[in-house]
Parts: structure tokens; C-alpha cells; sequence
């Protein structure tokens, strides 16, 4: 006798079959997705390597910029201060050179005048000395400051009297009273002078 459930048994077994399969292909598709996700994961601190490398460069090419610009103001700053020192230590060289040709003059003045008994002989040799040192002094750069007859100016002259007066104008400079000097555009010593002011 025929077995009423055969069919259906022949069928089950089949089913069984395709259930198999299915879970091995779900299970080979599941080993590819999770080894695609390993291979994901693997790239992504590749990924945010590159992302940091430009930043880390920028920051290495601006310190290494930093650090050379440091260096250089401090050699610069060095560089200042010992031309500082040398101008303050050798800056007047030039000029006492020249002075020294005037001290020269005078020792031989005082040589000269030893055994002289004439006075004009004595002038004279004063008034070289003296014509020599103010050339040398002209030469260097120190200008007198004009006072007599010109106008009062602060800036150049230091009034230490005041004569009431009709003989001269208001604010003329009747005396100097010690001589004032200037090297080129800067006042060393203003001249001391004497002014008119108006009478009553």
C-alpha cells in the first residue's frame, strides 16, 4: 500500500534542502558584509590620518617660520646693540682727531711764548691757536647762534635781562651776554641775551 504522505514527505525533505542552502548563502553573505565592514573600519584611521597630516603640516611650516623669525629679531637685536655700543664708544673719534691738531698748536704756542717778551708776539700766536681750534670746531659741524640786533626766539636764545629802551624795537637783542651754539639743526647751548622792551 502506497504511503498517503509520500508525496509530501519527498517535498519536506526538499524544503529541508532549500532551507539549508538559504542559510549557507545567508551566512556566506553575512561573512562578506562583516569582512567588508573590517576592511571599512581598517580605512577609516587611514582616512582620518589624511585628514590630520595637512593641518599638522600647515602648523610645522608656520612654527618652523615662527622659530626662524625669533631667531633673526634676536640677532638683529645683538646686532643693534653692540653698533650702539661701539658709536657711543668711538662715535666722537673723528673729532677729537681733529682737536688734537689744535692741542698740538697750543703746545707749540706755550713753547714759543716761553722766552718772548714781546706782548704783540704773544697775541699773535694766540690768535692763531684760537682761529685754528674755531676752524676745526666750524668743520665738525658747530654753528655760533646769531644774536645781537636780530629778533627775541626761544627757541635759540635765553633772555637773562630785559632793558626798557625807544632805541630799539620791541624784542630786538640789545647784548649777548654769552655766545650760543648749534650742531647743524639742534640747539647745544642757547646764547644768553639781552632784550628791548618797550618803554613805560
Amino acid at each position: 500500500m502506497e504511503n498517503p504522505f509520500g508525496k509530501n514527505t519527498g517535498n519536506n525533505d526538499a524544503n529541508v534542502d532549500n532551507t539549508e542552502v538559504s542559510k549557507d548563502e545567508e551566512q556566506k553573505v553575512e561573512e562578506t558584509q562583516t569582512e567588508g565592514n573590517v576592511e571599512e573600519t581598517a580605512d577609516k584611521p587611514e582616512a582620518a590620518e589624511e585628514e590630520v597630516n595637512p593641518l599638522q603640516t600647515k602648523y610645522d611650516e608656520l612654527n618652523n617660520h615662527y622659530i626662524r623669525l625669533a631667531a633673526d629679531f634676536d640677532n638683529y637685536r645683538k646686532r643693534q646693540a653692540q653698533e650702539r655700543e661701539s658709536l657711543l664708544k668711538y662715535g666722537a673719534e673723528n673729532t677729537v682727531k681733529k682737536l688734537i691738531e689744535v692741542l698740538d698748536n697750543f703746545d707749540r704756542g706755550a713753547k714759543a711764548i716761553e722766552t718772548v717778551e714781546d706782548c704783540e708776539k704773544v697775541k699773535e700766536c694766540f690768535n692763531l691757536a684760537y682761529k685754528n681750534f674755531k676752524d676745526v670746531l666750524t668743520k665738525i659741524g658747530l654753528e655760533e647762534i646769531k644774536a645781537e640786533g636780530e629778533e627775541f626766539d626761544p627757541n635759540l636764545h635765553e633772555a637773562v635781562m630785559q632793558t626798557p629802551t625807544s632805541d630799539k624795537p620791541e624784542h630786538t637783542i640789545i647784548a649777548e651776554l654769552q655766545k650760543g651754539y648749534k650742531l647743524g639743526d639742534k640747539v647745544l647751548r642757547p646764547t644768553l641775551v639781552n632784550v628791548a622792551t618797550s618803554e613805560g
